[in-house]
């Protein structure tokens, strides 16, 4: 009878012990498996914050040593501010090189798809009277820096604000003037697909020591929403340079490029600025009236140009200048700047035109 009950004691307690190891595996299976479902989804959380938190850098020509930290960890210098966007003087640290920063606002830019789209358009456009864009960046929020080359020179508007008498001399101005239309004719007739530039004007044109013109800012409008574009275009109206008949920034054609350039090489002529702030009377708040064709027709030619041109030129050879090359700039200026955009030249005569004046 002992014997039978130490038996079956022993099988009980067996059993109980086999039913714990099985419910302690069980259980720790199970755990495991829990365990992964969470670190499953953790994974997927994880995968959908580094989505959305992704970085983008585009290098093209004269970029390809860009890396991102270059771009976010160098001091910048704020240089100007639009609605749309910041533009920083940047030290690159690892390159000891400075560049331009463009940071534009995300409310403000295109849908990314179009963006890229231009973008790698922009990147690829080359010409010696072109700012050249080297590198895009993408971030985690949304914000935009495009990184072209910084000009230490300055632009063209400032130089002809100094009034030095560098900005007097023929031989320069008819230089930039080569130069900027050059550049246009490439952007409008130089690619498969033309570029309009939509705002140019002298703050976008920089010089460099010898006082050769680089255009910057092409295309930008292109890149940017209808909203930001039309703040672009008003801008641009302030300041002189618009085409009467341009009402939306979408509408920017050849055509109105030619308008704005006309306005820049009467500028070049006279040493003022398009508009001005404080006229002593109302002919003085525009250029077209102050440079009226009766002063063509009275043979006012000094009202036409800076006085010091023909002084400055004296005793040059190479290139000598004449009233009667200066009154043909003018009337070629003038032409471009005409109401009806019908009666403008396209750029290619602009720049045959400008090329016979100097011979």
């Amino acid at each position: 009878m002992l014997l039978k009950l130490v038996l079956g004691l022993t099988s009980t307690i067996f059993f109980i012990v086999l039913l714990l190891v099985l419910v302690f595996f069980c259980h720790k299976r199970r755990s495991k498996h829990d365990q992964n479902d969470i670190e499953s989804i953790g994974g997927e959380k994880r995968g959908d914050q580094e989505a959305s938190s992704e970085e983008d850098l585009l290098t093209f020509q004269g970029g390809q040593d860009l890396t991102i930290s270059d771009i976010l960890d160098a001091p910048g210098e704020v240089i100007g501010k639009s609605n749309y966007g910041t533009l920083y003087k940047a030290l690159l640290q690892r390159s000891n090189s400075v560049r331009l920063l463009r940071f534009l606002r995300p409310p403000c830019t295109a849908r990314v798809k179009e963006f890229r789209d231009v973008i790698q358009f922009l990147g690829c456009i080359r010409h010696p009277n072109l700012v050249p864009l080297l590198g895009f960046y993408a971030g985690p929020r949304g914000e935009k820096l495009l990184v072209n080359p910084f000009c230490r020179r300055g632009n063209l508007a400032q130089f002809i604000k100094d009034g030095n008498a560098d900005s007097h001399k023929w031989t320069n101005i008819y230089k930039i003037s080569i130069g900027i239309a050059k550049a246009l004719d490439y952007l409008h007739t130089g690619l498969q697909k033309p570029i309009i530039h939509g705002n140019l004007k002298s703050k976008n044109i920089f010089l460099d020591r010898n006082h050769q013109p680089y255009i910057s800012d092409f295309g930008l409008h292109l890149l940017l929403n209808p909203s930001a574009g039309q703040e672009m275009l008003e801008a641009s109206a302030v300041q002189g340079y618009k085409a009467p008949e341009l009402i939306k920034m979408k509408d920017a054609c050849e055509e109105t490029d030619i308008y704005s350039l006309g306005v820049i090489l009467l500028e070049l002529l006279s040493g003022k600025e398009p508009i001005n702030e404080n006229p002593t009377t109302p002919d003085e708040d525009f250029y077209l009236p102050t440079f009226s064709q009766n002063a063509v027709l009275d043979h006012r030619i000094t009202d036409l140009y800076h006085p010091d041109i023909l002084q400055s030129i004296a005793g040059n050879a190479e290139n000598p200048v004449t009233e009667e090359r200066i009154l043909r700039f003018f009337q070629l200026a003038m032409t471009c700047c005409s109401p009806s955009p019908s009666l403008r030249p396209n750029i290619q005569h602009v720049l045959w035109k400008l090329e016979e004046i100097g011979k």
